[in-house]
């Protein structure tokens, strides 16, 4: 049961990334604007070719290769808990991977990500609902690893 929730949740988080980015694609014009909250961020759509800040511009390859190991690392935690990460730590890792799974629909579809979140605030690259995922859940499954799973660091796992 727990791996059916893991997967509607990576279905979810697909789906709405997804849609986000078709909303945007046929909202906004590329590089128009919308106003979203002042002060806060707006909606930008952009054409991402490459990672954060446009690092790896072009190399769509690499980007593929990275998430088909992402892919053979979370099939075999899955299926082994090898590793030993916890129930918790195993949807964190699927929110990164769904975010993943949703930024490489893009590059196969389109040989591009859509990128639509521009924050106000601070500088930062524009960003889409695909990269929030792989960010909290790098956060938070780092935090909960630090703080919480000492076991994941010893030699014996359980």
């Amino acid at each position: 049961m727990h791996y059916i929730l893991l997967v509607l949740m990576a279905v979810g988080a697909v789906a709405l990334d997804q849609f986000t980015k078709y909303w945007t694609v046929a909202n906004i014009p590329l590089h128009g604007q919308l106003e979203g909250i002042s002060g806060l961020f707006r909606l930008t759509y952009v054409q991402n070719t490459g990672a954060a800040f446009s690092a790896f511009k072009g190399m769509q390859w690499l980007f593929i290769l990275i998430f088909a190991v992402f892919t053979l690392f979370l099939i075999l935690e899955f299926a082994t808990n090898r590793w030993g990460f916890t129930r918790l730590e195993h949807w964190l890792l699927t929110a990164v991977y769904a975010g993943g799974l949703g930024n490489m629909i893009d590059r196969l579809r389109l040989g591009y990500v859509v990128d639509m979140i521009e924050l106000e605030f601070m500088e930062f690259p524009v960003f889409n609902v695909a990269d929030c995922f792989i960010t909290c859940g790098c956060i938070a499954l780092l935090v909960h690893l630090l703080l919480f799973n000492k076991a994941f660091w010893k030699d014996e796992k359980k």
